[in-house]
């Protein structure tokens, strides 16, 4: 395999002999430049190494600004910046702007040659060698058995994400549909910054009214309002040194946004009741899965707000945008919910992976995780298979055909139709088990689905089963007496 390439960009001539000599050690091949403008040209004229060192304080162009302009040229090409002026402004933008990584001055051998072999090794992109490494997995194991997954392209460029933000103590803004990862995000920024040994707080914004939200938050003291005995810290005072995560912060009032926006400016607030202020030092990790424009838009969000809060933000892509990652959470999920229930794992069959690529998991992980857990627990694969085959198939040919009477309800088309679904089946279980009288197993077979799945869907619909089962002559004269009875107790 060839020599992987490096361009080091650096104004200083002692730092270029220094980092070429060092690197060369280690049989990388170095080409160097002055400046930005003859990083550039070299760019410009074909010169493709697999990765640039570049610094970000030289005089002309920059070293943002050449970053900026490499993008133009070669959108793929891996840079790693190099700075002894520590301003997280900087960080952040060479982030967006595209760096991988992001390295302070004086560099050390150790930490440059482990942070390229990073670089180089993250993806495999080695252009010069066509060597490929696509398929691995990034795991990161967190607290509560919690795991951060990335086997997509959009995942692991996430990933690197995180691990150059989460060192600059900025606020982190995360955007996604309910259920993508946004939590566990926050614990991955968390874990990888400065503050790990801190605590993390998280607040769900939308589980409380305004006037709880604020005590919530701030704390207040002994006599605020009515019940308050004793002072009490808020969150913010519970999260000093270390993170706090704001989910759902779209949902909560504008009045309580005021306030949270003087916070972040300048990291003082007052408990309800207090005269006094109290500075706090907490990172902010916000989370919502609302549509930021049209809550603006709305006068929901503030925009002050939203522009602070809006120093670095990540969208996290639904789990349907990234399918090539399902068969690898699936036997993710099965091993450690194994280890949660002390089951051993069942088996993940290809029937299994095709019917859960067919399905757009509206729920993304939080669903993917319940369905592995249910498998799990049933041990009916049969069973999961029919769910989702009907989820894809959305109804069934004869609640297709059939004209609904009465109009959807506010709930929307979709919860009508899987309530017209849920009562055309529970009304055919009905009828099977009366005309098997009664015997499941008789009846499962006459439904075409397996005994377990028919125990599930009696337990689902809430439909009862005689303890004893009858023959219909029983039961018809068993309806009759009781009709009798009633008529004789009428009179």
């Amino acid at each position: 395999m060839c020599a992987p390439s490096i361009l080091l960009v650096d104004d200083e001539p002692s730092v270029l002999r220094y980092t070429r000599t060092c690197l060369e050690t280690d049989s990388y091949h170095v080409e160097t430049a002055a400046s930005g403008e003859e990083a550039l040209r070299k760019l410009q004229r074909g010169s493709a190494p697999n990765l640039i060192l570049l610094d970000v304080v030289m005089p002309g162009m920059d070293g943002l600004k050449t970053l900026e302009n490499c993008k133009k040229i070669c959108p793929d090409q891996k840079v790693l910046m190099m700075s002894g002026c520590h301003d997280t402004s900087k960080v952040v933008q060479a982030i967006k702007l595209g760096a991988i990584d992001y390295l302070d001055k004086p560099l050390e051998a150790v930490q440059l040659k482990g942070a390229i072999r990073r670089v180089l090794e993250s993806n495999g992109d080695d252009r010069r060698c066509e060597h490929s490494n696509n398929e691995s997995a990034v795991i990161e194991n967190l607290e509560d058995d919690l795991f951060f997954f990335a086997a997509s392209p959009v995942m692991k460029q996430i990933h690197a994400q995180v691990a150059l933000i989460a060192r600059a103590d900025v606020s982190v803004l995360l955007l996604g549909e309910s259920g993508v990862g946004k939590e566990i995000l926050a614990r991955l920024i968390h874990k990888m910054s400065h503050r790990a040994n801190r605590p993390l707080v998280r607040v769900n914004c939308a589980a409380l009214p305004a006037e709880l939200l604020e005590s919530e938050l701030f704390g207040y003291e002994a006599g605020a309002f009515t019940g308050a005995k004793s002072s009490k810290p808020g969150k913010f005072e519970l999260a000093h040194s270390g993170t706090i995560l704001l989910d759902e912060i779209g949902e909560m009032s504008v009045s309580l946004q005021a306030k949270l926006l003087h916070v972040l400016q300048d990291g003082r607030f007052a408990r309800l009741g207090s005269r006094t202020s109290t500075r706090v030092d907490s990172r902010v990790v916000a989370a919502t899965n609302i549509d930021i424009e049209k809550a603006i838009a709305d006068h929901k969000l503030r925009q002050d707000l939203y522009y602070r809060l809006n120093a670095f933000t990540i969208p996290i892509p639904p789990l349907r945008e990234r399918r090539q990652e399902i068969p690898l959470l699936l036997t993710r999920y099965m091993h450690s919910q194994a280890i949660k229930f002390g089951k051993r794992p069942l088996p993940v069959s290809d029937r299994l992976v095709r019917e859960c690529l067919r399905y757009h998991w509206p729920g993304n992980l939080r669903e993917l995780g319940n369905f592995t857990t249910r498998y799990l627990v049933l041990e009916d694969e049969s069973l999961l298979v029919e769910e989702l085959q009907s989820k894809v198939k959305g109804i069934d040919s004869e609640v297709a055909t059939k004209r609904p009477s009465t109009p959807p309800t506010k709930k929307g088309l979709k919860a009508f139709v899987r309530s017209l679904k849920d009562d055309v089946e529970a009304k055919e279980i009905q009828s099977a088990l009366e005309a098997a009288v009664w015997n499941r197993k008789s009846a499962a077979v006459q439904l075409g689905i397996s005994y377990k799945a028919l125990l599930y869907k009696i337990r689902q619909y809430g439909i009862s089963v005689p303890v004893k089962p009858q023959s219909k002559r029983a039961l018809a004269d068993n309806v009759t007496g009781r009709i009798r009875k009633v008529g004789n107790e009428g009179c």
